[in-house]
């Protein structure tokens, strides 16, 4: 380490392929799924529901968090029920599915709003870290992956692990029936992807998050952290 000075030894851990290949979880990756519309004929929510059909076939504990009822962020205490809901069930995802429809070339106020909500971290647990995350949105138009874009910004943001495949849904209208059930198409098949991989994924990596995610830059500061606290006066402690 001579030729590395600025490393803290007391926090450097030589990554570990063993680390990666431990015991796997008995239990069905548990996926959350958001959706970005408060309509009553939302086409996000009819895509997120076919995402929730795949990710059951493909053996997942699926849950749909609906927005209805969420109160701006800040408009309101944490203590909201649909606020603690929605953390809760954060909590308890080890994988999410995000899809919004694209408004004034954007993520919807309701898709950020939900995000916005969720804190990166409660009580010393991160809620978001580590997890995977699928992307998805609606469009009233042509293709477009503006929403996708600013969705992927958030879920690197928020530490999750998101997944390269996504899927894009131009004119909305026209791929779903009038029961909401989503047309066969080339555009369905991309959606069978993403869930396949998102679930591959989860597999891959929730029994190792937190290994994934332990970083030197953490552990140098509660090393020194420690540090301080040992070298106070005896009278101070």
């Amino acid at each position: 380490m001579s030729d590395l000075p600025n490393l803290d030894a007391r926090a450097l851990q030589l990554p570990d392929p063993a680390a990666l290949a431990g015991p796997k979880s008995p239990h069905p990756p548990r996926i959350l799924l958001l959706y970005g519309s408060l309509r009553e004929r939302s086409y996000s929510r009819f895509l997120t529901l076919e995402a929730e059909r795949l990710l059951r076939l493909f053996g997942c504990e699926t849950r749909i968090f609906h927005a209805h009822g969420l109160p701006l962020p800040d408009d309101a205490e944490a203590s909201h029920p649909k606020v603690a809901e929605l953390r809760e069930a954060c909590l308890w995802s080890e994988g999410q599915v995000w899809c919004s429809p694209e408004r004034h070339g954007a993520m919807t106020a309701v898709m950020k709003a939900q995000i916005d909500w969720i804190p990166l971290s409660l009580v010393a647990i991160r809620p978001t870290q580590g997890r995977t995350l699928a992307l998805m949105q609606v469009s009233g138009g042509s293709q477009s992956f503006n929403a996708l874009n600013q969705m992927r910004v958030l879920g690197r943001w928020m530490r999750m692990v998101t997944i390269p495949n996504q899927s894009s849904v131009p004119k909305a209208y026209a791929e779903f029936d009038e029961a909401g059930r989503m047309r066969a198409s080339p555009l369905y098949d991309r959606v069978v992807d993403v869930m396949e991989e998102l679930v591959k994924f989860t597999h891959l990596t929730r029994d190792v998050s937190a290994h994934l995610t332990d970083r030197y830059s953490e552990r140098r500061e509660a090393a020194a952290a420690a540090e301080a606290r040992l070298n106070l006066p005896s009278a101070v402690r």
